[in-house]
């Protein structure tokens, strides 16, 4: 990602962020769910099943939040055979930190493209 915005996300994601960027990572954040299992995963790695019984959430709702926080690139996958031989993915997060300052947020509108939607739950 390049640009002018603070924000150094390393595992993917290197260097500077453009203002798309930024609004990607926020919105992706902004959701408490998700700002849940960043904490959990931020504890220690995971795979989906342990994970979900550990915040008690269905599977499929762990899924679909897992999915916006890898696209944004605050989590990564990996799947590794366990000892009777089933495929597990584990996710864990992608190191990340994020400075706002008024300046960075100027850096970030310059680089916006007007056509940026953000999801749904993002606008209210």
């Amino acid at each position: 990602m390049t640009g002018g915005i603070a924000g150094d996300m390393t595992g993917g994601i290197a260097g500077d962020m453009t203002g798309d960027d930024l609004l990607r990572v926020l919105a992706t954040l902004a959701n408490p769910h998700r700002l849940r299992i960043v904490a959990a995963l931020a504890a220690q790695r995971n795979y989906v099943s342990q994970l979900a019984r550990e915040l008690d959430m269905s599977r499929a709702l762990l899924q679909v939040h897992l999915r916006k926080l890898q696209a944004a690139g605050l989590v990564s996958a990996d799947i590794e055979v366990s000892e009777d031989g089933k495929a597990m993915k584990f996710y864990d997060v992608t190191p990340f930190a994020l400075r706002l300052t008024p300046e960075t947020i100027m850096a970030a509108v310059r680089t916006l493209h007007a056509d940026y939607e953000l999801e749904p739950e993002a606008r209210r």
